[in-house]
């Protein structure tokens, strides 16, 4: 069965530098097979069982870094992507990120025009306009989320989806 795993906080700066070529080599090892890679931000599709907590704790023994990974079946990916309800002229600022579930007693910020948000119980879809960085959803609320939350925005999920469907 395909799946994909997005890992957290990748290549984002000095410390978290893990090569693709590396990163597909690990999942080899894990005992996934029809590994791919997409761009430099731990973005992966492979067939086989590697689960979150394995896939994590391989990466921490291998590369010393503990990052998250969140871990769909082919076909969650595509659902999320498919629900997206927000539209924007351009993907780089259209954003979802992927989370397990949404935790108990989460408190949902309210965002003012134009930037939209909405929340369901797998992704929260987000409208940036001015960019990601400049969102004013409060850091509190993306710890909540959980530590698997993880962000891509709509051209990386796109390519994503091109990957699976090819």
């Amino acid at each position: 069965m395909n799946r994909v795993a997005l890992l957290r906080g990748i290549n984002v700066g000095p410390s978290s530098r893990i090569a693709m070529a590396d990163l597909r080599e690990l999942f080899a090892a894990e005992g996934c097979t029809s590994v791919q890679t997409l761009l430099q931000s731990g973005n992966v599709i492979y067939s086989g069982d590697a689960n979150s907590e394995q896939l994590e704790r391989a990466v921490l023994a291998r590369f010393g870094y503990a990052s998250r990974v969140l871990v769909l079946t082919a076909q969650e990916f595509r659902e999320v992507a498919e629900a997206n309800p927000l539209t924007g002229d351009d993907p780089s600022k259209l954003v979802i990120t992927f989370i397990e579930g949404v935790p108990a007693g989460l408190t949902v910020p309210t965002v003012e025009p134009p930037e939209l948000f909405e929340l369901t119980d797998r992704a929260l879809y987000q409208w940036c306009p001015d960019g990601l960085l400049k969102s004013r959803v409060p850091p509190k609320f993306w710890r909540e989320l959980g530590p698997r939350a993880t962000s891509r925005n709509l051209r990386t999920v796109d390519r994503m989806l091109a990957l699976l469907d090819a």
